[in-house]
């Protein structure tokens, strides 16, 4: 009895690295129900491109000029929510898988992923469901659990990779639009769920356990 192939899977690459594009171009087009329909270098890019190509997967860098993958998931998501977003980044702390989780990507991989395992991925982020890396699964569970991360809050976050920046309590109420009072409510917040007693060890224990990332 003869099988009805796979239906096509239009992908859109999204990284400002050109040989990053093109080696994941030639990988997917192994692939029979696979095909690369752009590429894009910036997240603003690939908001244009989506509303032009119309993909069914949009595989999204983190780090890119201008407008950063995550708020590049987040626009696409809002404008298109038919497609599906796949992070693939070298970056696997808290505060970025968090933030892309949240912007609404459907999976998260790193850049050592094998081709079978990114494939299949792509594949199940068309249909809809969650494609994680083994480690960054790990990390999602954990931080469920309160293990990780200490169950710091997106705000909290916010907060503490601006301490880790240098920034005053002044100059993160101003940037983040909070009141200087705020701002010492979250620290506190943060000290006691890393058990920490001040802003240099809340940043070291934050670095350490991978909560945050200096860029």
């Amino acid at each position: 009895m003869r099988t009805s192939a796979r239906p096509t899977i239009r992908v859109l690459l999204a990284d400002d690295h050109p040989v990053v594009r093109d080696g994941l171009a030639a990988m997917l087009s192994t692939q029979p129900d696979l095909t690369v329909v752009g590429e894009a270098a910036t997240g603003a890019e690939a908001l244009r491109q989506t509303a032009s190509l119309a993909p069914d997967v949009v595989l999204m860098d983190l780090q890119m000029p201008g407008m950063d993958g995550t708020t590049a998931t987040a626009a696409i998501r809002a404008a298109h929510p038919e497609v599906r977003v796949l992070v693939l980044t070298t970056y696997d702390t808290d505060a970025d898988i968090t933030a892309a989780i949240d912007a609404g990507a459907v999976g998260y991989l790193l850049k050592d992923t094998g081709r079978h395992e990114l494939c299949e991925a792509v594949r199940t982020a068309a249909r809809g469901g969650a494609a994680l890396s083994p480690t960054v699964a790990a990390k999602v569970l954990a931080h469920m659990r309160g293990d990780r991360g200490a169950g710091l809050s997106g705000r909290e976050l916010e907060v503490l990779s601006a301490v880790a920046r240098g920034q005053s309590n002044r100059q993160i109420a101003r940037v983040l639009r909070l009141s200087e009072a705020t701002v010492k409510t979250h620290l506190l917040h943060i000290y006691a769920k890393l058990d920490v007693r001040d802003r240099t060890a809340a940043v070291t224990a934050a670095l350490g356990r991978g909560i945050i990332r200096m860029d």
